[in-house]
């Protein structure tokens, strides 16, 4: 007698009998076949006395705890297809991504689905078991009776992955493309979850990852991953590859990766940038890391010193990529240094004409390009600072250090 599932572990050794009752041989692996069908088992591999053979998912008419019978003899000799993910060898022990728990987790058994098809029966991945329930099945498999085994396990609550909710990882591009395994589902994770996933892996699967998914999705996650850890992967790509994540970064972010670099690589990723996005790297690169110029990123809205509420706006709405992390204006004079600074809680409050310098912050808090790091620090506690422009040593605005720049300094220490 049989539920309507079977685990893995129950399948694999199971007699498998030709028409008339002889046994052909035992199950050795299964596999599914995604560009024909995601889920559905669509081959068992049973092997006999001198070879494998193939059976097909629609030649099965019974499977029970006792044995699987066919509904004919039409059998093939196994040839190893790279279309295939065989349950046994490409996932059983394997790592993979739990798409809906943010993590990497380890296969430890497989739960099939026993579904009617066309007058037989087909066997469909259910879930990915990972927990107790699936280590207890393997540690008595074939020492056991199966059904002993079930009841053993009742009284462990059960941890599982329903199929659609993970992620196979395939480092080698071309049998990743005739797997059809993709990872779109990754793309909608928090970048700060999707990059503690990344840090669980083996370098194989972190380069297959962020060479495969979407170069904004890759820069967001590769910022908040480990710096010796970003190098790794940068090194990792080809140059191409990794050009177009670092220009997606935000410039100080990018700098800092490349910054972990050697100087061969770093240059040959910055060959590859977009003009304008290799300007604004290279001019933070100039800087020591330890310094108010190296903590500074240049994404920034300044204004002329005469500009409006009206003319804010307006600015606004042409960087609204960077709307979430501005909190301020700046305004700069005919020669761009700086003369005050405009909290952008004000601006919705003030009538479209008002100068923002009736609106700017009696105190305005700047430090130099080569100011201590510590001292930058300091004054971001003190004062309860969000955003401290960095000037040059002409007092020109060269860029801003947020409270994520400060953050991410005292988070390293």
């Amino acid at each position: 007698m049989l539920d309507n599932f079977l685990y893995f572990t129950e399948l694999v050794s199971l007699p498998v009998n030709d028409v008339r009752g002889r046994r052909l041989g035992r199950v050795k692996d299964a596999a599914v076949v995604p560009v024909i069908h995601s889920a559905r088992i669509d081959r068992y591999l049973v092997g006999g006395e001198d070879a494998w053979l193939t059976v097909r998912h629609d030649q099965i008419r019974s499977i029970t705890l006792g044995g699987i019978d066919l509904l004919d003899e039409k059998l093939t000799p196994y040839h190893d297809d790279e279309y295939m993910l065989r349950l046994g060898r490409d996932l059983l022990d394997q790592q993979i991504i739990d798409v809906t728990g943010r993590k990497v987790v380890r296969v430890n058994d497989i739960t099939l689905e026993l579904r009617p098809e066309n007058g037989g029966l087909s066997l469909v991945v259910a879930e990915v078991d990972v927990g107790l329930r699936s280590i207890l099945r393997r540690l008595f498999q074939g020492a056991l009776p199966r059904h002993w085994i079930r009841r053993l396990q009742q009284p462990i609550p059960p941890n599982s992955i329903r199929w659609e909710f993970c992620n196979v990882v395939e480092p080698d591009p071309l049998r990743r493309l005739r797997l059809n395994i993709s990872y779109r589902k990754l793309e909608s994770i928090h970048p700060a979850d999707l990059a503690d996933i990344v840090e669980d892996l083996g370098p194989a699967e972190r380069e297959a990852i962020f060479e495969t998914i979407d170069s904004e999705v890759a820069a967001e996650a590769l910022s908040e991953v480990d710096p010796k850890m970003q190098a790794h992967i940068l090194e990792s790509l080809e140059p191409e590859k990794a050009a177009e994540i670092v220009e997606e970064m935000a410039p100080d972010e990018a700098a800092d990766a490349l910054s972990e670099l050697g100087e061969e690589t770093s240059e040959e990723i910055l060959e590859e940038m977009e003009s304008e996005e290799k300007s604004e790297v290279e001019e933070l690169l100039e800087f020591a890391e330890d310094t108010a110029g190296g903590l500074m990123n240049t994404e920034y809205v300044s204004l002329g010193e005469t500009a409006s509420v009206s003319d804010a706006l307006s600015a606004l709405q042409e960087n609204a990529e960077l709307l979430e992390s501005l909190n301020v204006v700046f305004l700069v004079d005919a020669q761009e240094r700086l003369v005050a600074s405009v909290p952008l809680a004000r601006l919705f409050t003030a009538a479209a004409q008002t100068p923002l310098r009736d609106l700017a912050s009696e105190t305005l808090f700047q430090v130099a390009v080569d100011e201590r790091q510590d001292r930058v620090i300091e004054l971001f506690d003190k004062y309860n600072l969000l955003t401290l422009p960095v000037v040059d040593k002409n007092g020109k605005l060269a860029g801003v250090v947020t409270a994520d720049d400060v953050i991410s300094v005292l988070r390293e220490k």
